[in-house]
């Protein structure tokens, strides 16, 4: 498994966790040598248990080196990070770097398999890359993840579907006799086209992405028009059609995958002189949400910031440490630029943040101490433990009892008995004594 970043890792240890002989591979030496003493640089539940539990066993090994395990290597996984280019492209760089390496140390008969997320067509030139170099037969497989962070471990173990993208018979069976563990429920082992696995990937993440923005938009019509979005949202999710899942209003969707494969696939569309304009469209609802809110809170503050503002959250989403493309960074940073001191407190990603943001917030040890002397309260991410506060404490620590929630955590007639002013997504605001 050549790559230990979110998805690499869980890969990896899942598979030795199924009896497999894994040895994980990465340039970072630091990180291999954290991994190597059972401990993991990333909050993901339930994974350092079955890490720890397979370096005992023997069965995972962590290397910097990769001749130490691609020549003996049946499967090789490549899983390296494809970041966002300057101009949305994915950065491929490490993925064919690693591609050409492994050409010349590979086994015959062995399988390659893509499991970093890669443009339509990077597969063929993969395989291309490696033929020229490579005096033996192999096969290259497109095999997309699909898991989600802060759930990775049981979305690799319990998979919905797996997905095998090869024209050989071969590395399909390879494929299914090493995922055959994963899907003892009848989930479907799913073989295909690669440049289909390709696309697969984007397709399923630009839904999911166009869901989150639809919804904040039919939360911004609702604002509008005095309707409530939440009773809005279980009209229609209720439609078997339409369902729940990712029908939840609040401030848009960040992390390391929806934003920059969009951004991708957006631009590989454009190579191919088509526009995607519901693509488009998706992101320009997503970045208008963090502007709003943090427009939001400077519009009731007529831009004039004399107490702090206390930040609940800093994670993209709650159960990660995961600060990359977070709306709770950007309105932070917002809040900022416009005068404001931030006073921000979140459970497990404090320390990412920090990296970001630097000195310029006051980071808190917990929840309350956030909202000492707080001019109001902004609700970024809904960790479990935002959910049931005491509202009587939080009005004693706050210097005003506002509350900006970006992800609709309360009800807001609950918040105007309990004296506050309250501010929520695609809901009236509730206001003391109203």
């Amino acid at each position: 498994m050549v790559g230990t970043g979110y998805v690499g890792l869980v890969a990896g240890v899942c598979l030795a966790e199924s009896g497999n002989d894994v040895v994980c591979v990465d340039v970072d030496e630091r990180k291999i040598k954290t991994l190597a003493k059972g401990e993991v640089p990333i909050y993901e539940r339930g994974l350092e248990e079955i890490l720890e539990r397979n370096l005992r066993e023997g069965r995972l090994k962590f290397s910097t080196k990769l001749e130490d395990g691609a020549p003996d290597a049946d499967v090789l996984f490549i899983a390296v990070g494809t970041p966002p280019g300057p101009g949305g492209e994915a950065d491929l760089s490490g993925v064919f770097a690693v591609a050409k390496r492994a050409a010349g140390l590979i086994k015959e008969k062995a399988v390659i398999v893509i499991k970093s997320t890669v443009p339509v067509g990077t597969t063929d030139k993969i395989r291309e890359m490696i033929a020229a170099q490579c005096p033996h037969p192999f096969d290259v497989v497109m095999n997309p993840e699909f898991m989600k962070e802060g759930a990775a471990v049981d979305d690799f173990m319990k998979p919905d579907r797996v997905v095998i993208g090869t024209s050989s018979e071969r590395a399909a069976r390879v494929m299914t006799e090493l995922y055959e563990p994963f899907v003892r429920t009848e989930k479907p082992i799913l073989r295909m086209s690669i440049r289909s696995a390709e696309m697969t990937k984007y397709a399923a993440n630009a839904m999911l992405a166009t869901k989150i923005s639809f919804i904040n938009e039919i939360a911004n019509i609702c604002e509008k028009l005095g309707a409530d979005v939440n009773d809005v949202r279980r009209g229609i999710g209720f439609d078997s059609r339409i369902g729940f899942q990712f029908l939840f209003p609040g401030l848009g969707f960040g992390g390391s995958c929806f934003p920059k494969d969009l951004d991708a696939l957006v631009r590989r569309a454009g190579e191919e002189s088509y526009e995607p304009r519901i693509l488009k469209a998706v992101q320009e609802v997503n970045r208008a949400q963090r502007e709003w809110m943090a427009g939001l809170v400077a519009g009731h503050f007529n831009n004039k910031f004399t107490d702090p503002i206390a930040v609940w959250g800093l994670a993209f989403k709650p159960q990660t440490d995961d600060v990359r493309e977070a709306p709770a960074i950007d309105i932070v940073k917002s809040l900022l630029e416009r005068g404001a001191v931030v006073r921000a407190y979140d459970p497990v990603a404090a320390r990412n943040a920090e990296a970001v943001l630097g000195d310029k917030v006051i980071f808190c040890d917990t929840a309350y101490e956030a909202l000492g002397g707080a001019a109001a309260l902004v609700i970024a991410t809904e960790w479990n433990e935002f959910r049931r506060p005491s509202f009587e404490r939080m009005k004693k620590l706050m210097k005003q009892p506002v509350i900006f929630d970006g992800r609709n955590l309360f009800d807001p007639a609950t918040m105007a008995e309990n004296g506050f002013t309250y501010y929520s997504v695609g809901r009236k605001t509730a206001r003391p004594g109203l």
